[in-house]
């Protein structure tokens, strides 16, 4: 901004980088990690927040709050901006607020707007061969861009979702279950699979936010029944929820005496998450492939 006056009219500043005093009027950047000094402003009338969605998740709620807490002392504007980043992030959760209770108007425009304008149809076209384009030019929350699963392949995936109704299952397919149970602030998490014609199609997916132990065993054995599952994976490092379902399913819950190659027997089979995660990540690799 300073650049901007400096180059068209010979003004220069004499303040820190960071700072802009123009005819009275204060401008000042602060940076993400150090929100304490953005607490103490005095009648601010404009606070812009740029690629807000990229805040770390313990600053997301912070700087909202601190950026709100200005409404009731001098009732500036505040704008957020931003790309969108991972899903149940800051942006994320604005969009999912109810319209009658969001203080937030809010403006998507995805790279249809800028066409023709800030960038030409050829530009676009290229950037579409790039795996982020979803994310960087059309409002998709991707969570990331990881380097395990190709995009291509997960496309496809969700392609091949969509010839299938998970609501009315094949009866006489071969039905699983994979449990995730949560730990602290982790969620708990269940998906229930079928296998038909040689693919494994998933039939229900869920996690659950600090849930409570017995309502999640119950969970558990409701999905059991409703799909007729005949084998359960979950993860070992969670003994007392294993020996519950087993006991449920009328199994013996010694499973820590018994041999590992006994495990095939096994309706409810501990899967040590942490020694075998690589193999298992490797394995769900090839078949997504």
């Amino acid at each position: 901004m300073k650049v901007l006056f400096e180059e068209k009219l010979g003004i220069t500043f004499v303040n820190k980088e960071t700072v802009l005093e123009l005819n009275g009027c204060s401008i000042e950047a602060y940076p993400s990690n150090h929100l304490d000094a953005f607490r103490s402003l005095t009648n601010p009338k404009f606070i812009l927040l740029d690629e807000a969605d990229f805040f770390r998740k313990s600053e997301q709620e912070d700087v909202r709050h601190v950026s709100e807490r200005y409404i009731a002392k001098s009732d500036p504007f505040i704008v957020m901006v931003s790309t969108p980043y991972a899903p149940d992030g800051l942006f994320d959760r604005i969009e999912k607020e109810p319209e009658e209770s969001c203080i937030y108007k809010r403006i998507l425009m995805d790279y249809t707007y800028g066409l023709d304008k800030i960038y030409t149809r050829e530009e676009i076209e290229k950037a579409k061969i790039s795996p982020s384009f979803e994310r960087e030019y059309n409002l998709k929350y991707l969570g990331g861009i990881g380097n395990v699963f190709h995009t291509k392949d997960i496309d496809a995936a969700i392609e091949k979702g969509k010839l299938y109704d998970p609501e009315t299952p094949n009866t006489y397919s071969q039905k699983c279950m994979g449990i995730d149970p949560a730990y602290g602030s982790s969620s708990f998490g269940i998906v229930v699979t079928q296998f038909v014609d040689g693919q494994i199609q998933v039939l229900q997916a869920e996690e659950y936010k600090r849930p409570d132990f017995n309502e999640m065993l119950q969970k558990v054995w409701d999905l059991l029944v409703k799909h007729s599952v005949q084998k359960v994976l979950i993860d070992g490092a969670n003994p007392s929820f294993i020996k519950s379902l087993k006991i449920q399913w009328g199994e013996r819950p010694d499973y820590e005496n018994k041999k590992k190659e006994l495990y095939a027997y096994m309706r409810v089979v501990p899967v040590s998450f942490s020694k075998e995660h690589k193999e298992m990540l490797s394995h769900c690799k090839m078949l997504l492939e």
